[in-house]
């Protein structure tokens, strides 16, 4: 029953993302929301690989290795955004994928996300070696962006599924 329970809020949290993601997009004043940047490597710290070029999109894309605070998760914010992986932060984001083509709802949108985001959400949480429970966290396009043939989406990885629960302190392993 727990499970069950834990995979609904899981499910409601994915689907959450995608909506909050949606109206930020839609409500955002200049109309051009640029991915964020990855935090600077602390020296000393050992570089991960160099992410991939980000594209620009209008909807919270973030590269691998981003840590991030997200509204659903903190109250104090009302859009996502990067943060030094050294704080106290929500996620952090653990690939980007390609949504397939022939999507027709937010909600079928949603579903893909989660889907794509098992392979990586489940890997990440076998190199954690325990301090779960981990929640996998899906950002995308919504419908009307999807249309537009965009198809980008991230992975976060979390330590919470509601807002002011437990945060990250550093990076995940």
């Amino acid at each position: 029953m727990e499970q069950a329970q834990r995979r609904r809020a899981v499910v409601a949290t994915g689907v959450a993302a995608v909506l909050v993601a949606a109206a930020a997009v839609w409500l955002w004043p200049d109309g051009g929301h640029r991915s964020a940047q990855p935090p600077p490597v602390a020296v000393g710290a050992s570089p991960s690989p160099s992410p991939s070029p980000s594209p620009t999109l209008p909807y919270p894309f973030f590269p691998p290795g981003t840590c991030l605070d997200h509204p659903q998760l903190s109250k104090v914010i009302t859009t996502v955004e990067a943060r030094p992986c050294e704080q106290s932060h929500d996620g952090e984001a653990i690939a980007n994928v390609r949504l397939p083509e022939g999507l027709t709802s937010d909600a079928g949108i949603g579903r893909a996300l989660r889907e794509l985001c098992k392979v990586p959400l489940a890997e990440w949480d076998r190199r954690q070696g325990g301090g779960g429970p981990y929640y996998g966290f899906p950002f995308g396009p919504s419908l009307a962006f999807y249309g537009q043939g965009m198809r980008d989406a991230t992975c976060a990885m979390t330590v919470s599924s509601r807002q002011e629960g437990r945060k990250l302190t550093g990076r995940l392993r």
